[in-house]
């Protein structure tokens, strides 16, 4: 089974600062139907002007990705991390029991534009910790390279989820395969561009829903980067 969410569906929020799309229910915009999928939570596409952020709060028993497109994401948190990620960096905090922190856009001119992705942990009241790794777009092109998973293998980050996060950057003849095995659900999201899943054209800001299917299919992509989160059911 296939079904679509559009990008122009997404929960809309526009803080003058902020501009940032919702794939799922989160803070004031809430859709019954949309509330998450499996134990992936949260889907937001942040785009923060200059020298604005996030200021210092608090989080619990979470995984949390944050995926940068563009420009320069500065991070800081009460364990002591102190980063500016960039274009292909991948960031991982698993809450635990509490963790604070805050996020801003390290740019005093440029935008920053990234994906902060929330997964709900298979344990809770573990001690906060944080990860960050650098994965180059030619790791990316015209294959699926595993960017998160729950034992940190292929050289991804570790996430306490039995799930797998893939991305890939595909363009004309590029095409690629993944198997989901039995029990297993898919979720696609288009970054940017546009390509054909198990013959379903989306383009950025699309996201596909996977289930009870076993072989996925991306191809007839156009300058396209995308996401794959192979997920418990």
């Amino acid at each position: 089974m296939l079904q679509v969410r559009k990008s122009e569906e997404r929960g809309l929020a526009n803080h003058g600062w902020l501009n940032s799309r919702h794939t799922f229910s989160f803070g004031h915009y809430h859709d019954p139907k949309h509330t998450g999928f499996g134990p992936l939570l949260v889907i937001n596409e942040d785009k923060v002007t200059p020298a604005q952020g996030f200021g210092t709060h608090g989080h619990r028993d979470m995984e949390i990705i944050s995926y940068v497109l563009e420009g320069e994401l500065a991070h800081k948190d009460s364990m002591g991390n102190g980063s500016v990620l960039k274009y292909g960096d991948v960031q991982r905090m698993s809450a635990g029991t509490g963790v604070r922190h805050s996020e801003f856009n390290h740019s005093e001119t440029n935008g920053v534009h990234f994906l902060q992705i929330w997964i709900q942990p298979n344990v809770t009241g573990i001690a906060p910790s944080y990860e960050e790794k650098h994965f180059a777009p030619d790791s990316k092109v015209g294959q699926l390279r595993l960017v998160a998973s729950s034992d940190g293998r292929d050289g991804s980050v570790l996430i306490h989820q039995d799930a797998a996060i893939y991305a890939t950057i595909l363009n004309g003849a590029d095409a690629v395969q993944h198997t989901l095995a039995p029990g297993r659900t898919a979720y696609v999201h288009v970054i940017r561009g546009s390509v054909s899943v198990n013959g379903v054209e989306l383009k950025g800001g699309d996201a596909l829903k996977v289930t009870e299917e076993q072989l996925l299919t991306l191809a007839r992509a156009e300058a396209a980067e995308v996401l794959v989160f192979d997920l418990p059911y």
